[in-house]
């Protein structure tokens, strides 16, 4: 029966991995998935989360389901790390929130239920942009095709061109949006560009669909919110998805968030109930633990403190392994444009340039980077940036 299934190649992210745990040499490096790593190599597991597991552990309460929209608590807390405490969106109960598998699964249930009201909507991704965006996109009957965003000659955003395309837009159009710390590019929106961009989704009544899932890792968990608070103050209607793996590195718990911002409190209830049936026909309602673990921290007074500065040290740490990286380029290869590395903030760099050497990179030097030229800054530390600046500046020589 099954003879008619073709093979899956694989996601070439992951796979990468297989290939970097099964590779001998004990000087590896791995620039490639993106998780954070702190100047050992490993991943942390932060001490806000730390007590906040206990917490949760000491609770002698049954682990029963879920509401099909996650704990009403940690619905609370994700709304108001988006939007700000006590905004007048939220005290208006204009914001329908659920929590969901990861940031992916919020791009799931916001694209289902998009779809099945806006049969005819098509929507639009940055080029380059995180690749699952396009797989979930289409997977929910979705036509997707990239808008201008990044020059790989310059290695620079490419603004004007991204302003002009969305200028072409029809109505309705979904664009796929990231607040701060671009994926794959790293390359961001100053403040000015954002309002450019608001002013023309607001002008040609553009759907934004925003994924955050570097909240605080590119300026502070403030800073980074820009683009949702200006798109409040516009007053658009948009959808926001976030994850919580990077900035509390707890990856396998899958904890993420699914916002829509509506025009009052009677369309927020009605999108609540399209997103919890979009939840109940995929996967009924989701974990509990990694939530309540986020919920604690973030309603914990104390807890909060700790964790903010926590993601303070990661977000320092990244920004000076950039600085470090760039240091060494210039010290290897001072002939080459490697200023762009400066241009872009949070987990990721990104080098066209270095594509094409992907392989000679992994086989000779054991640096192992994605093939678009990906670099995840956070896996680089004080024992390896050396040796991966002077690899890069060799095969571009």
């Amino acid at each position: 029966m099954f003879s008619t299934l073709s093979a899956y190649a694989g996601d070439p992210i992951l796979s990468l991995q297989l290939a970097y745990r099964d590779d001998p040499r004990p000087d590896k490096i791995n620039v490639s998935i993106g998780m954070y790593y702190d100047d050992d190599g490993s991943i942390p597991r932060l001490e806000s989360v730390q007590r906040a597991q206990k917490i949760v552990n000491a609770s002698t309460a049954p682990s029963t389901y879920l509401p099909m929209s996650g704990s009403p608590a940690y619905c609370k807390v994700a709304q108001e790390l988006l939007f700000g405490k006590d905004a007048d969106i939220l005290l208006a109960g204009r914001v329908a929130t659920i929590q969901t598998l990861g940031g992916s699964g919020g791009l799931k249930v916001g694209s289902d239920v998009l779809k099945k009201f806006f049969p005819n909507m098509v929507a639009r991704v940055s080029d380059p942009t995180w690749d699952n965006h396009r797989a979930i996109l289409e997977g929910s009957g979705f036509t997707v095709e990239a808008y201008p965003y990044f020059n790989p000659v310059t290695q620079r955003l490419d603004f004007e061109a991204m302003a002009e395309y969305l200028h072409t837009q029809a109505e309705q159009t979904l664009i796929v949006l990231h607040p701060c710390c671009h994926n794959p590019t790293g390359a961001d929106l100053n403040f000015a560009q954002w309002d450019e961009i608001v002013q023309i989704i607001a002008d040609r009544k553009l759907l934004p669909f925003l994924d955050m899932a570097y909240q605080g890792l590119g300026e502070s968990l403030e800073r980074d919110a820009y683009l949702v608070r200006a798109l409040v103050r516009a007053d658009l209607p948009f959808l926001i998805c976030n994850s919580y793996s990077k900035i509390f590195s707890i990856y396998g718990e899958r904890c993420g968030s699914l916002s829509m911002v509506c025009a009052n409190a009677d369309e927020a209830s009605r999108a609540m109930g399209q997103m919890q049936q979009a939840v109940r026909r995929n996967y009924s309602s989701p974990p509990a633990y990694g939530g309540h673990v986020v919920e604690t921290v973030l309603q914990n007074a104390e807890l909060r403190a700790l964790w903010e500065s926590e993601v303070d040290a990661m977000r320092e740490r990244i920004q000076f392994m950039r600085l470090e990286l760039h240091r060494g380029l210039m010290r290897f290869h001072p002939a080459y444009d490697w200023d762009f590395l400066l241009a872009q903030r949070g987990m990721f760099s990104y080098a066209p340039a270095l594509a094409p050497h992907m392989q000679e990179l992994i086989e000779k030097f054991g640096v192992y980077i994605i093939e678009s030229g990906r670099i995840c800054v956070a896996g680089l530390n004080t024992h390896n940036v050396e040796r991966t600046a002077k690899a890069f500046a060799t095969v571009l020589k």
